[in-house]
Parts: C-alpha cells; sequence; structure tokens
C-alpha cells in the first residue's frame, strides 16, 4: 500500500534523496539539472529552503521500504493559482497509481487554499507525463513556458480549473 507523507525542511535528506534520483533517472523531464543540484549546489541549507517554501505542499509516496515518488505544490503569483512542480514516480512503482495520488493530493492542497487553478509545466517530448496530466484534467494553456536546459525547447504549460466540492 502507497502512503503519502508531507515533508518540511527538516526532512531534507529524504527529498534531497529522492530528487537527485529524479534527476538522473529522467534528465529529460525537469527545468534544473543534477548537475545544478550536486557539487556546490548540494547544501543542506538549499535543500531546506526548496521544503520552506513559504505556503508550499511536499509531500512524498512512500512503499514498503521507502520513498518511491514525490510532489510539491507552491503558490503562484495570484492568489486563486497553485503550481504542481517536481512530480517524479520511481520506476519501480510507475503505472501503479503512485503518480494519481500525488496529482490528487496537490489538488486538494489546492482547494484548500482557495485556488481555482492548478497550472503546472512539462517537457513537451514528455509524452507519459502528458497523458497523466491530461486524465486529470489539464490542458494546454498555449502559453510559452521556461527554456528548456538545452536552451532550445520551450516548457508546455498546463493547467486545469479545480473544483471545489
Amino acid at each position: 500500500m502507497i502512503e503519502l507523507s508531507s515533508l518540511g525542511p527538516d526532512d531534507w535528506p529524504v527529498w534531497r534523496e529522492l530528487r537527485l534520483a529524479a534527476l538522473t533517472e529522467a534528465p529529460y523531464a525537469f527545468g534544473s539539472t543534477l548537475a545544478e543540484w550536486q557539487g556546490q549546489g548540494d547544501r543542506e541549507e538549499r535543500w531546506r529552503a526548496r521544503l520552506g517554501i513559504p505556503g508550499s505542499r511536499n509531500v512524498v509516496a512512500v512503499w514498503q521500504d521507502g520513498p518511491v515518488g514525490m510532489v510539491s505544490g507552491v503558490p503562484a503569483e495570484h492568489p486563486d493559482v497553485a503550481e504542481l512542480i517536481s512530480l517524479w514516480v520511481s520506476p519501480r512503482v510507475r503505472g501503479q497509481g503512485v503518480g494519481d495520488l500525488l496529482i490528487e493530493e496537490i489538488a486538494r492542497w489546492a482547494v484548500r487554499r482557495d485556488a481555482r487553478t492548478l497550472r503546472l509545466s512539462v517537457m513537451p517530448d514528455n509524452r507519459a507525463a502528458i497523458a497523466l496530466y491530461e486524465r486529470h484534467g489539464f490542458k494546454d494553456t498555449g502559453e510559452l513556458g521556461d527554456l528548456s536546459p538545452d536552451g532550445v525547447r520551450r516548457e508546455l504549460v498546463l493547467a486545469k480549473v479545480l473544483d471545489s466540492a
């Protein structure tokens, strides 16, 4: 059974382990690179700050012997909007509903914050992630996303209207 656990700044070692695993396993999926989070970027205060973003919700999925997935929800500039970031599921449990649980948890968090829209960015060639998000009602906004680390492609910006019921 998959359990979800909320993390705060003191849980930075768990987040660090998952984030480095994500950037190693799926470098094509993120706007950040492994190199940015290693070496000089691999500092306790940086990991704590990442988990200490005011108003954020940081969640890990735990199965059997440890964490197998992660996601964050962060406030956006507009109070009616929240953002889903840093979603990753370990390949050993993909296809078992872990991504669904993580997305649903952040959607519930966003509704509790009175957000009406949940947004995210995804690499345009990450078809599996796009399909997952579309199953949850996310649609392409047509907005230009950030440049990817290759400096050529732009992230897709997806959003969904939240049901406050």
